[in-house]
């Protein structure tokens, strides 16, 4: 069975807890926010009885909301010394305190700890009760002057391989059922020789070998598909360097079922090699 990853997200409330998990998130990481540490070993014994692959990878906030909860850390973390599949890494999130008091001051919200009084005292009280578990931390990161995508990018660097930060995703559909709400990208196929029109074909899709052999073999086919390939080569490098998570490439024919499905199929094969490729047919089965 796969090593379960886990990350406990704590820090200072302001540090960032709340933009690190959706970042996580968007790394495929199943997030629980201001779990209570007690129930750390119950928890514990739930994943390693899964077979789920969404908990193959777990982001868990802990920090002082919890109250005194937050106390039985420190005991909660030895459940994890029993476990042959789970070794936890700490993420200590951090900031100056002028900082964290002018983002409350910026989202008009009361410090947990001080919730009738001045955000400074609260966050003073915290620091203090923190430091033991700032000891702990194998990661810190101190976003002080970080915007989001700063941080994203540490994250990114500490907890995920080059593989993980991007995806594309191939989707092939018909023009005559609309454009795909979410494509960033859109390539019109309806030039190249429609399957459709040959009488054996007709019910068949993309996906099966005759119709894909038949798309594929005309040389204004094969003529599309290296110039698209290296504007592909090109373009993606540039999206994933801007901090694009994903790229959803749309390739339309007439219904959806025979052009379109081939090439998606074809392209997302090749793009494979070098990003995580997801391919889906949104018409495949409606028919022209």
């Amino acid at each position: 069975m796969k090593d379960i990853q886990v990350v406990i997200i704590t820090g200072m409330s302001g540090a960032g807890k709340t933009v690190a998990t959706r970042i996580f998130e968007d790394l495929g990481y199943f997030c629980i926010d201001n779990l209570p540490p007690t129930l750390l070993p119950k928890f514990i014994d739930l994943i390693e009885d899964s077979d789920s692959e969404k908990l193959n990878k777990l982001a868990l906030v802990m920090d002082l909301r919890g109250g005194t909860f937050f106390d039985s850390l420190f005991t909660s973390l030895d459940a994890f010394s029993k476990s042959e599949r789970i070794r936890p890494k700490i993420l200590f999130l951090d900031a100056k305190d002028e900082t964290l008091v002018h983002r409350y001051k910026e989202t008009r919200r009361s410090h947990p700890l001080s919730p009738q009084s001045r955000p400074i005292e609260g966050i003073r009280e915290e620091r203090q009760k923190l430091e033991a578990v700032k000891g702990l931390a194998g990661f810190y990161i101190d976003t002080t002057d970080m915007t989001p995508r700063q941080l994203r990018d540490q994250i990114v660097k500490k907890f995920a391989s080059e593989r993980e930060t991007f995806r594309v995703n191939l989707l092939s559909f018909g023009f005559k059922r609309g454009l795909p709400i979410d494509a960033d990208l859109v390539f019109d196929v309806r030039f190249l020789p429609n399957p459709y029109y040959i009488k054996h074909m007709r019910e068949r899709t993309g996906l099966d070998k005759d119709v894909a052999d038949y798309v594929l073999q005309w040389p204004e086919t094969q003529q599309f598909l290296k110039k698209l390939m290296d504007l592909l080569q090109f373009m993606i490098p540039q999206y994933k360097r801007e901090g694009k998570g994903q790229l959803v490439i749309a390739i339309g024919c007439t219904g959806g079922q025979h052009r379109s499905v081939a090439l998606a199929e074809w392209i997302a094969n090749k793009l494979s090699a070098d990003f995580p490729t997801n391919v889906a047919h949104r018409d495949i089965k409606k028919g022209n």
